[in-house]
């Protein structure tokens, strides 16, 4: 079973944990080194679109997706290391695609060069569209 909930301020010590085992490695091979200061801002960026992943009652990701722009854009989407690889992220993107849609707009998001969830997004109708330093811009269609 999954469901969603919105991030509260008692969330923040997992939040920060869960982006540090999510993404340490992917920004380091990025050439970006954050400190504590760093990943916290990051986890605070827009917190106020954040929602707790919650599968068969278990708290294991982050979806944050600012949709009041079109775009949409999905600022984050982070998955515990021990529930990865099983099909979870593809869903909660193609879900996230599949609603964009019936609202008429696309769904923009940045990730690292470095991160091989570019694939993924492919897989799920993103394309690129600009490149940054250590980036791809990445968006849907309607």
């Amino acid at each position: 079973m999954l469901k969603f909930r919105k991030a509260e301020n008692s969330d923040i010590e997992f939040l920060l944990n869960l982006r540090k085992v999510t993404m340490h490695e992917h920004l380091l091979n990025s050439g970006i080194e954050l400190n504590e200061k760093g990943h916290l801002a990051r986890v605070l960026y827009e917190f106020e679109c954040a929602k707790i992943i919650i599968f068969d009652y278990v708290e294991v990701g982050l979806l944050k997706v600012n949709r009041s722009q079109d775009p949409w854009k999905l600022i984050q989407i982070q998955i515990v290391p021990e529930v990865q690889g099983h099909g979870l992220g593809k869903k909660l993107i193609q879900n996230l695609v599949t609603e964009a849609n019936k609202n008429g707009v696309g769904i923009e998001l940045s990730v690292l060069r470095e991160n091989q969830a570019r694939k993924l997004y492919e897989s799920c109708g993103f394309s690129v569209i600009d490149e940054r330093d250590c980036e791809y811009i990445m968006r849907t269609t309607t």
